[in-house]
């Protein structure tokens, strides 16, 4: 009999970050945003920085999700990130330090210096767990 949900397994390289049954996962992947359903045609994509959204039911959820890959089967959604983040889980204090620091370094870089992309993927980090937190 087919099943109406997904597993959904997200794993960060120190923890199992969540393994829940799911009706829908939405996940930022390098090529744009993708959704799965149960019974979705297996693939293997890269994930990038952004939300991470997973639907229980009527109920949307949120993970602030860095860089990685995800497989997708029949069934199961398996996401191996850098980093991954509940809501719950995001100081936010810290979040908003890191978005200051970043953007303090980026106006004095310019796209031709070396640390402008590692201080620009800085920026996006902190300003996606500053979003998740508040959602």
């Amino acid at each position: 009999m087919e099943s109406d949900k997904i597993r959904l397994v997200i794993v960060s390289p120190y923890r199992q970050v969540l393994d829940v049954e799911v009706d829908e996962v939405i996940a930022p992947g390098e090529e744009g945003q993708f959704g799965v359903l149960p019974g979705h045609t297996p693939f293997l994509a890269t994930v990038s920085v952004g939300q991470l959204i997973y639907r229980q039911g009527n109920q949307l959820k949120y993970v602030a999700v860095s860089h990685g890959y995800a497989e997708v089967e029949y069934h199961q959604v398996i996401v191996l990130l850098d980093a991954a983040e509940l809501p719950q889980e995001i100081d936010v204090a810290r979040a908003e330090r890191a978005r200051q620091r970043a953007e303090a370094r980026l106006s004095e870089l310019s796209p031709e210096d070396k640390d402008f992309f590692e201080e620009k993927a800085a920026l996006d980090r902190a300003l996606n767990r500053i979003t998740v937190a508040k959602v």
